[in-house]
């Protein structure tokens, strides 16, 4: 009685095992070979080599393990650098959005009025921000009395005090927001941007205040190009509606 015959294997079958087979060791090594740029292209991959010790022993130094372990590291401090600049360019994209669309909101006002609307009241929607203030100093020392409306009016000589004489703006991160400057809105504001006003040569100074209750929000060191554009823009457009000389 002869054996029962099996019948050849599916070769799309063989194929699907070929496939799923890892290559061997010595396939690897030659594909690196034939490929010397593919792990530069793949840093990725560095931090994962983990070379055999070719030395041991008490006061014995590896310098192939103490480069691997350099190069590992620096691939990773570069890796998180790259990610911060990604980021970081992906939050001044937002903010230079919202400071052109915050722009084009002032220069749609109808009147004055209306332009202090926006300012006080839409502003911080449109920066994604808790609160938005002008304040102006008084004419004379003494007591001053806030006006509604979003506006308000400092003592003689605060500007100078709140900023430093001369200097064009304020950054930081704060326990409690002034009253003084944002109002009822000061208990939410824990970090603030505080940017000087001079709508012309014969008005008081003024300031334009951003507040946030996020603690980073705004800094020391941070840039300020986009929070003085939009100051400088506020100082035209107060000119041009209050007809104030230059």
């Amino acid at each position: 009685m002869t054996g029962e015959r099996r019948s050849p294997r599916p070769r799309g079958e063989a194929s699907a095992r070929t496939a799923a087979r890892p290559p061997g060791a010595e396939a690897v090594r030659d594909y690196l070979v034939e490929n010397p740029n593919f792990l530069a292209d793949n840093l990725d991959l560095l931090p994962l080599l983990r070379p055999q010790a070719l030395y041991s022993g008490e006061n014995v130094l590896d310098m192939g393990q103490i480069v691997a372990r350099r190069l590992s590291d620096e691939v990773t401090r570069l890796q998180a650098q790259h990610e911060d600049l990604l980021a970081n360019g992906r939050a001044n994209q937002a903010a230079q959005k919202q400071v052109h669309a915050a722009a084009l909101a002032m220069l749609e006002a109808r009147n004055f009025e209306h332009l202090i609307h926006v300012i006080t009241r839409d502003l911080a929607e449109i920066l994604g921000i808790d609160a938005v203030t002008l304040c102006i100093e008084a004419a004379d020392d003494g007591p001053t009395q806030a006006p509604p409306g979003g506006v308000y009016v400092l003592p003689a000589g605060q500007v100078d005090r709140v900023l430093g004489p001369g200097a064009a703006s304020r950054l930081e991160g704060v326990p409690c927001g002034d009253r003084a400057v944002f109002g009822p809105a000061a208990e939410l504001v824990r970090s603030q941007a505080l940017v000087r006003l001079s709508a012309s040569p014969g008005s008081p100074p003024g300031l334009l205040a951003l507040g946030s209750r996020d603690g980073d929000k705004y800094h020391p060191g941070q840039g300020t190009e986009l929070l003085q554009f939009l100051s400088r823009l506020m100082e035209r457009l107060f000119r041009a509606w209050l007809d104030l000389s230059t």
